[in-house]
């Protein structure tokens, strides 16, 4: 059974230009759990991955062993929102962040398999955050992004031009500011940290 990387399959989505690019995302299911808190420092943040990796791993080897699919597990991604946007600006304001954590999941990953994979891990670990954990579809549609190379403290600049091009391009923005990790900062210098940086749009 040949191995499926999703990543580039949706190459569109997952690796985008150095340039913004409008484009419509299709509908994606996801592992995925809400929080609050700057990353680096939150308790509940560091919980969301402690459950989240499990699930993703347990469902992969298991549809594996099943000869359904065998794929490989996808990049963190991340929403981002506050209800004081300024929150983003503000350095002291950290943690009043709100996001949503996940995973992306092929559509061959059912609610069985789901449920059939939070017994397990369960069972061997029990996570603190695998009870706010959901498998849910997410639809975001027309969308402007673009690949940030760089430190994540550096992606201001970046989302300004994104934001100015969708402007330019006679959209408004909405919805929840979406990034895409395809580098693991523990193993990759800032400097060559590589995130794709995505904001749902809708027509003025």
């Amino acid at each position: 059974m040949e191995k499926v990387d999703h990543k580039k399959i949706f190459k569109e989505f997952y690796n985008p230009p150095l340039t913004p690019v409008i484009v419509y995302v299709p509908d994606m299911q996801f592992l995925m759990i809400d929080g609050k808190g700057y990353p680096e420092t939150s308790q509940e943040y560091q919980e969301a991955m402690e459950a989240l990796y499990p699930i993703a791993y347990t469902l992969k080897f298991a549809l594996k062993k099943a000869e359904v699919i065998d794929y490989t597990v996808m990049p963190l991604e991340g929403l981002w929102w506050a209800k004081d946007m300024n929150a983003f600006i503000i350095n002291s304001r950290k943690e009043e962040w709100l996001w949503t954590s996940m995973i992306m999941q092929p559509p061959e990953v059912t609610t069985d398999h789901y449920r059939e994979a939070i017994e397990v891990v369960q069972e061997k670990k029990n996570p603190t955050a695998l009870s706010k954990m959901r498998l849910e579809t997410y639809q975001e549609g027309v969308s402007v992004q673009v690949m940030h190379i760089g430190p994540f403290s550096e992606e201001g600049p970046v989302i300004e031009t994104m934001h100015q091009y969708a402007f330019n391009q006679g959209y408004e923005l909405r919805g929840k500011h979406h990034e895409i990790y395809l580098s693991d900062p523990r193993r990759t210098t800032p400097e060559k940290l590589r995130t794709v940086i995505r904001q749902p749009l809708k027509n003025e």
